[in-house]
């Protein structure tokens, strides 16, 4: 039994030996503790995020990724204002409380305006009464200021990874980590709630990576986070080195891993278990709600974008209308044995610690 490790600090060592667990007995131990966790510090509710993929146009060049800007086979699209309105006009009146627009990254003047332009329009539709998180990447500091006195609460940009060499390896030279780190400290100086994540199974990650990349999610005060196992994609230059990856169900086990010491780690931050956890286990994202997550985003992207959204191949539900992904997720969500928190915005409670 593995009950002293959990006594004091998680450290690097008490971090590097949990995700090195082969014994099933011991993972389960180790899950159930972080679920265990969740529940007396903030409960077995699951918030609902409902994600509007609204575009996949990408002025960036991550070596891992679908909609990179050198990915010439990806068929661009950009959801019209009227489409992103119904989603967002379902989200509320399906009492998800909360929405992600998420795009690919660009910080060209016409971008951000239209962002701005969004979000007042959706405040409008929706009475002010839903929350806003955008995922739109890296921007200007006055960007920023003006999205968060339009009224959006939440960003996330995520690390992807916290080792500087790794960062290296997975993007341009034109990518710079420290810009990186800059645009999440900035997010959190302006008042943002702010997330970020990392991918689990890269190429030439190692278990130190994943033990550094926890401290690194532990010390720098996001109070959400989106993470899960990494998913190769043939339209991009990482995918040569597939030969070199865990396999699938080493990708999904470390990840619970992952969602659970992080939950031991800050016991009231926001984690989401993820669409990845999904697409390469039909029960992941109900595994990774009982490792200790507790936000969960439904697609309510229009069927007709969702193919192109290509982050990752083999997404699921990808013909889904949002209705019967939301369905889907209640009873995904049930199965868990947790309570959806219809009509609650799902504010991090280490946020409002913080604050």
């Amino acid at each position: 039994m593995i009950d002293g490790i959990f006594s004091g600090n998680l450290d690097f060592e008490k971090i590097r030996y949990l995700l090195l667990l082969e014994d099933e007995k011991q993972i389960k131990q180790l899950l159930d503790k972080a679920r265990t966790t969740r529940d007396n510090t903030i409960g077995n509710k699951v918030y609902l995020r409902g994600l509007i993929e609204y575009s996949n146009r990408c002025a960036k060049n991550c070596f891992y990724c679908g909609i990179r800007a050198g990915n010439s086979h990806a068929v661009r699209y950009e959801i019209s204002d009227e489409e992103v309105l119904e989603a967002a006009k379902f989200a509320h009146e399906h009492r998800y409380g909360s929405i992600v627009i998420q795009s690919g990254e660009r910080s060209d003047k016409e971008f951000t305006s239209h962002i701005s332009s969004l979000i007042k329009q959706i405040h409008h539709a929706t009475g002010n009464d839903l929350r806003i998180t955008l995922s739109c990447g890296e921007q200007k500091e006055e960007v920023y200021r003006e999205w968060y006195r339009l009224g959006v609460q939440r960003y996330l940009l995520r690390i992807e990874e916290a080792n500087p060499d790794l960062y290296a390896k997975l993007h341009p030279s034109d990518h710079s980590f420290e810009n990186r780190l800059k645009s999440l400290k900035t997010l959190m100086d302006i008042g943002f709630q702010t997330g970020t994540g990392v991918m689990i199974g890269l190429p030439f990650q190692t278990i130190d990576d994943l033990a550094n990349d926890l401290l690194f999610i532990r010390d720098s005060g996001v109070v959400m986070v989106g993470m899960g196992p990494y998913i190769e994609h043939t339209e991009t230059p990482l995918y040569e080195h597939k030969d070199k990856l865990l396999p699938e169900t080493k990708r999904v086990e470390l990840s619970l891993k992952m969602i659970a010491i992080l939950r031991l780690m800050r016991p009231s931050i926001n984690i989401a278990s993820t669409t990845a956890m999904q697409t390469l286990d039909p029960m992941g994202r109900e595994k990774g709600l009982r490792a200790g997550a507790n936000v969960i985003m439904p697609n309510i992207t229009p069927v007709a974008f969702k193919k192109e959204y290509d982050l990752y191949e083999g997404k699921p539900c990808l013909d889904d209308q949002p209705d019967e992904c939301g369905m889907c997720i209640e009873h995904r969500i049930k199965m868990a044995g947790c309570e959806v928190a219809y009509g609650e915005w799902g504010d991090s409670k280490f946020y409002s610690k913080k604050s």
